[in-house]
């Protein structure tokens, strides 16, 4: 077991609603409970075969030396782990906090001499992340690149962004060529078979360097007056420009491929249906 001091300011924080604690006592310079302590421990651990422990805060009074009483309170936790351990579930990343007297927070010095195991009941299992403020983490989404424009849609989470191929506008202006024409559709076809889903259109220019003209947003409101000629509902669909402030490669770029590569339009996906 590890013993962590700085493991206090967490255990404050976390003993908030549906967690549950109980306190043993113990007599002065002693790190075994008493006979009535003893049984109250063994009536809580029959009670309580359903629960889950988080952890064990050990203290003492402020009688004697640092050092004895953080011993001692080491060893209080110690006792009250040994008790418990294989009767009632315990937590993975249990933790056992010793906090000598660090812990006296009374004036009543036998209120000092304590461990307190923090816990939960069986009814508040289902929510234990919740509770804890335990965050699931999203296995990572990987995208393959020559997926179609739809199975990127589909595999997409919020706040992602895909780049629009084939998306060509002509010189210095946010009309866009022929060739676009099938994108253009492949994303109205998304957006109508996909009634939940809101995006924004982003667009991103290369080669000078500052968008003096705002052609970047120019282009991305393009694209966003077909999906709303063609019917989609405006509110699904926003703009934003960003210029040359969201560069691929450096500007000025060195090849017309690192240069076509910065002159862009993204989707950023802002909602979907799960």
């Amino acid at each position: 077991m590890k013993f962590l001091y700085s493991f206090l300011s967490f255990i404050l924080i976390q003993i908030t609603f549906a967690q549950e604690q109980v306190t043993f006592y113990f007599d002065n310079n002693k790190f075994e409970l008493n006979k009535v302590e003893s049984s109250k421990l063994q009536k809580w651990i029959l009670e309580n075969k359903t629960s889950k422990i988080l952890s064990i805060t050990g203290s003492t009074d402020e009688v004697g030396s640092t050092g004895f009483n953080d011993t001692l309170s080491q060893k209080r936790v110690s006792y009250i782990f040994n008790q418990i351990k294989g009767k009632i579930n315990i937590r993975p990343d249990f933790k056992s906090i010793s906090l000598g007297e660090k812990g006296a927070t009374s004036t009543n010095k036998s209120e000092n001499r304590k461990a307190i195991i923090h816990y939960l009941l069986e009814k508040d299992l289902a929510k234990e992340n919740e509770i804890l403020g335990i965050k699931e983490i999203e296995p990572e989404v990987i995208i393959p690149e020559d997926a179609t424009l739809a199975e990127k849609v589909k595999l997409s989470k919020v706040g992602m962004k895909i780049t629009l191929k084939n998306i060509n506008f002509y010189q210095n202006t946010f009309a866009t060529m022929p060739e676009s024409q099938g994108t253009l559709y492949d994303l109205l076809f998304i957006m109508q078979n996909n009634p939940e889903l809101k995006i924004e259109i982003q667009g991103h220019i290369c080669c000078i360097d500052k968008d003096y003209r705002n052609l970047s947003l120019d282009r991305a409101k393009q694209i966003k007056r077909f999906l709303v000629y063609n019917g989609i509902q405006d509110y699904r669909v926003k703009t934003n420009g960003f210029g040359v402030t969201q560069p691929i490669h450096p500007i000025p770029e060195a090849t017309p491929e690192q240069a076509a590569e910065n002159r862009r339009v993204e989707i950023e996906i802002l909602s979907k249906s799960r």
